[in-house]
This record gives C-alpha cells, structure tokens and sequence, in this order.
C-alpha cells in the first residue's frame, strides 16, 4: 500500500506565490487599461520603421543637407497623400451614402413594388398579401434611416474627432522616433559592445526593422496596383452605363486602403466599391463584383506571388492566425499589424530557436545536431 504523497508549503512561499499571481493580474489589468495607448504607441514604431526606407532614399538623393530635412520631407509627402486621400474619399463616401438613402424607398417601389415582376410572380403564386407586407416593412425601415441620418452623423462627430487625435499621436510620435531613436539605440548599444549577446540583439533588429520595411513597401506595391485597376474598371463602367468619370479615382483609393489588410481586404473593399456603384445603377455593381471575382484570382495567383518572392514566407495557417489574433485585439490596425509582427517572431525564432524549422534560404548552412552518447546498462 502506497502512502499519500504530502507536500507542505512554508508560509513565506505562499505568500511569494499569492504575491506572483497578483502581480501578474496587476498588470494584466494595467495592460488592459493601457491598450489604447500601447496601441498608438505601437502602430507609431510601425509608421517610424515602414517610412524609414523613404527616409534613407531621400538622405542619398540629397547627402549634403542631412538627416532631419529629409525627414521633414519624408512627413510631407506622408501627410500629403493621407490628405489628399481623405479629401478624395469622404466626400464621395458620404455623398454616394446620402443619396443611397434618399433613393432607397424609390429602388424597392421600382423593383417590388407594384407592377414590377416580383410583384407579378407573388400574384402568379398566391403571395401577394405577403409581398405587399415585405414592401411595407422594408419602406418603413428605409424611411427610419433617412430620418436617422443627421442624428448618425452628428454621433459620429465624436469617434472622428477622437480618430484624428489618434493619427496626430501617432505622426507626432513617429516623428520623434526616427529624429531622437537612432541616437538612443547607438547610446544604448555603446554600453553593451563588448558583449557578444549585445551585438547578436543589434543584428536581430536590424533585421526585424528590414523584415516591417519590406513587407510595407510590397503591400503597398500590392495596392497601388490594385487602385489603378479598380480606377480603369470603374472608369470604363462609367462611361458604358452613363455613370459620372469622377468616381474612378475615389473608389479606386478605396480599393486600395482596403487591399492593405491581409487576406481578405480586398474582398471587403471590392464588394464596398460594388455596393457603392450599385447605389448609382444595378447592372454597374453586378459588374463591378464580377471583376472582382476575376481580379482576385489574378492578384493571388500572379501579382502577390511576383511581388511578395522576397517576403516573409510565412505559412497560410501562421497569416491567418496571426490576421485573426490582430482583428480582435485591436482591430483594423491590428490587422494590418499583424503580419510584419508574425514575421518579427519568426526572425526571433530562426535566430534563439533551436532545430525550428523556419529557415527555406537553402544556402543557410545546417545546424550540426547534437551528439547522443548511448549508454547501455550493464545486467
């Protein structure tokens, strides 16, 4: 018969081990308080790493004026385009969405209201009481949400007010960490240059910092070549379906800002653009959803395969996981994020990971295995 096994516990441990769990929970919470915070802080080391390649070209073009003005410059061009490109979308946002709104009651009488096929077809069957109630209810909720506009809108005053602060932060905050963080990181890094480990760490940075800069500069490329196509495919719509040219370029930024989010967003931004489209004519929308289909299987087929060789080669699963993970910690920009983040730890991984397999650079030379000493007991 075994004896219970008794394990006693001083109370100086108890106290350390009640003192850990609140520790963590501490600052859990503290994490959980700050996420706004850290989240600005985040996204600006982000703009701070994705616009220091532009920061480099401009410094080579112009060697003899220094770093600071092409910095200067670098933030010119940055808010430029974030200007120009709000200035170009919102008004056509709001405006396709006001006159969706007003035009919706109009659309469901000319397409099940009376007389129209769907009308004649719930006759036909024997419907037509149910039909009649549908048009009256969906008449009804159209006409709530023109009433409810201008109240949407005005409640929609605070979110946007507290968005700009947000993007003013982060700008401002990027701005200091390319001015003031490489003279911080040699500071840093002097006082550890003796120490193999220190110059290993400064070697796994830069490399992390390449890996961010990359995969900005290749979504970006994706994108921009997503905007020009959906601003000839909607110029062309314009022109077949009668529908105003000026369209082309807002919903082809649109498609663009949306195609930066991973995996799906350029679905999301090719329905939008759809949806949009149809508010104005029908037959335009279906189109549109038809060229999305087929430039969707072009661009993850051809466009981001040629585009993205040289990228982070991470595994379908890791991407999917690493999007879903970013979506509902922190949203949109957590989304964006979270590749170049995945790619980070697979640079942290490859570099202090033992035996993972993460390295594909056939050229890396193999790790040697370890030897095993067998030791054989004797009877």
């Amino acid at each position: 018969m075994t004896k219970p096994l008794n394990i006693e516990i001083g109370y100086k441990t108890f106290i350390r081990f009640c003192l850990v769990v609140v520790g963590f929970g501490l600052v859990g919470m503290l994490l959980f308080k700050a996420a706004t915070a850290l989240l600005i802080i985040g996204a600006a080391l982000f703009l701070a790493v994705a616009i220091s390649p532009l920061v480099n070209k401009i410094s080579d073009l112009i060697p003899s004026k220094g770093r600071t003005l092409s910095i200067t410059l670098a933030y010119v061009l940055v808010v430029g385009f974030l200007a120009g490109v709000i200035a170009i979308v919102g008004p056509t946002i709001i405006n396709e969405s006001v006159k969706f709104a007003s035009n919706l009651p109009q659309l469901i009488s000319d397409n099940i209201g009376e007389g129209t096929p769907i009308d004649n077809f719930a006759k036909s069957v024997g419907i037509e009481d149910t039909q009649a109630q549908i048009v009256s209810t969906l008449s009804a909720f159209t006409g709530g949400i023109v009433d409810n506009l201008s109240n949407f809108l005005a409640a929609s005053i605070g979110t946007i007010a507290n968005l700009v602060t947000a993007v003013i932060l982060i700008l401002v905050l990027s701005l200091f960490m390319l001015t003031e963080g490489p003279g911080i990181l040699n500071r840093f890094w002097r006082h550890f240059r003796t120490s193999p480990e220190a110059k290993r760490a400064s070697k796994v940075a830069e490399r992390m910092a390449d890996v961010v800069a990359k995969y900005v500069t290749n979504a970006i490329s994706v994108s921009l070549i997503n905007a020009c196509c959906t601003a000839i495919a909607v110029f062309l719509l314009s022109v077949i379906f009668g529908l105003t040219p000026g369209l082309a370029l807002p919903f082809g930024l649109i498609t663009g800002i949306f195609s930066l989010i991973p995996m799906f967003g350029s679905l999301i931004g090719g329905c939008l653009v759809a949806l949009l489209l149809a508010f104005n004519s029908v037959p335009a929308g279906i189109s549109f959803l038809i060229y999305t289909i087929i430039y969707l299987q072009v661009e993850s087929n051809f466009i981001s395969p040629k585009i993205q060789s040289k990228g982070l080669k991470l595994p379908a699963l890791v991407v999917l996981s690493a999007v879903t993970i970013g979506v509902y910690m922190f949203g949109l920009v957590g989304a964006i994020v979270a590749i170049p983040i995945a790619g980070c730890i697979k640079v942290l991984l490859e570099e202090y990971g033992d035996n993972l397999p993460f390295n594909d650079d056939p050229k890396a030379s193999p790790k040697p295995e370890p030897k095993v000493q067998k030791i054989i007991a004797e009877k």
